[in-house]
């Protein structure tokens, strides 16, 4: 499984994993939201390519690598959403 800084995310859909209450907390701007409950259900809305976030980069490991063995490009934004506040990169709302 590959990972990446949120620096790094560029160009890539953003797909954030978590659920409703997190995501209504605060989120990156233009992420796409499938919690990971329903990733399985949801898959044909997965972008190739993706970049995945949680809020750590644990959950988000673990769907990269359902990703990956459906046979789609998929990275892990390491540090999750924290990184992300952390390294200033645009949010809606805050994360705890």
């Amino acid at each position: 499984m590959r990972e990446i800084t949120p620096a790094e995310v560029a160009d890539r859909p953003l797909v954030d994993v978590r659920e409703q209450q997190e995501w209504d907390a605060g989120h990156a701007v233009d992420a796409i939201h499938i919690p990971m409950s329903e990733v399985v259900a949801r898959l044909s809305e997965v972008p190739d390519g993706a970049a995945v976030i949680c809020r750590s980069g644990a959950r988000s490991a673990q769907v990269v690598a359902y990703l990956e063995q459906q046979g789609l490009d998929a990275v892990n934004v390491a540090g999750g959403t924290l990184a992300w506040a952390q390294a200033g990169r645009p949010m809606v709302g805050t994360v705890a």
